[in-house]
């Protein structure tokens, strides 16, 4: 896993490569994308996480529908991270586990 933060302090952003399961993963700007996709998962000033989704090396980002998603508790990011990636990898339209 990837951290855009330094190496001390708690991550705020969690980014990833996944293939989509067939199906693929929903987002709220163009539906369903599918293929290889990047997942960066960020914690918001407001305590919530957005989760945003890519083509690989695209340069277009889209919101992962459900986002932003509460996080209820200090390691909820990279749980919450995780969570989503398993779902994308499954497809089905995948959207940020409520």
């Amino acid at each position: 896993m990837k951290s855009d933060n330094s190496a001390s302090g708690p991550v705020e952003r969690l980014v990833d490569r996944v293939k989509a399961g067939p199906g693929g993963a929903m987002t709220d700007e163009v539906g369903v994308i599918t293929g290889d996709l990047t997942v960066a998962t960020a914690l918001q000033p407001d305590g919530r996480a957005g989760v945003a989704v890519q083509y690989t090396d695209a340069d277009e980002w889209y919101t992962l529908t459900g986002s932003p998603a509460p996080l209820p508790h200090p390691d909820g990011l990279r749980h919450l991270h995780d969570t989503v990636l398993e779902a994308i990898k499954t497809g089905g339209g995948a959207e940020v586990p409520a």
